[in-house]
C-alpha cells in the first residue's frame, strides 16, 4: 500500500497508524520526505510505539530546497498494532511524504 501526506509543517503529523483491526504487524517498506520549498528544512521522522517506548528514526535530518531523503534506505521497520509514524519540518507546509508499506493480516 501507498500512504501519503502533503504540506507537512512544525506540528507532527501522523502519516500511518497501524491498525488493530485484523492486522498482526506492517511492514514499512519505503519513506521519502520531500521539501517542496525554495529552502532548506529539517524532518523528524517518530515512531510511537503503543508500549510507550517513542523512537525517532530520524531527528533533524537535513532535505535541501526542492530536494529529497530517502529515510529508511533499504532497510525496514516492522510496526505492531497501534503503533504510529509521525513527521515533523522545521518549517511550516515544506514536505510531503511518500510511504510503502506492506500489512500483513491474521
Amino acid at each position: 500500500k501507498l500512504k501519503t501526506k502533503t504540506n507537512v509543517g512544525t506540528t507532527a503529523l501522523t502519516v500511518y497508524t497501524a491498525n488493530t483491526a485484523n492486522l498482526s504487524s506492517t511492514i514499512l517498506v519505503g519513506l521519502v520526505c520531500s521539501n517542496t520549498t525554495s529552502s532548506a528544512v529539517e524532518a523528524d521522522v517518530q515512531i510511537e510505539n503503543d508500549d510507550g517506548d517513542n523512537v525517532y528514526v530520524v531527528k533533524d535530518a537535513p532535505i535541501p530546497a526542492k530536494g529529497s531523503l530517502e529515510v529508511l534506505s533499504g532497510g525496514k521497520i516492522v510496526m505492531e498494532p497501534d503503533d504510529v509514524m509521525k513527521v515533523t519540518s522545521s518549517a511550516v507546509s515544506s514536505i510531503d511524504v511518500t510511504l510503502s508499506i506492506m500489512e500483513i493480516t491474521t
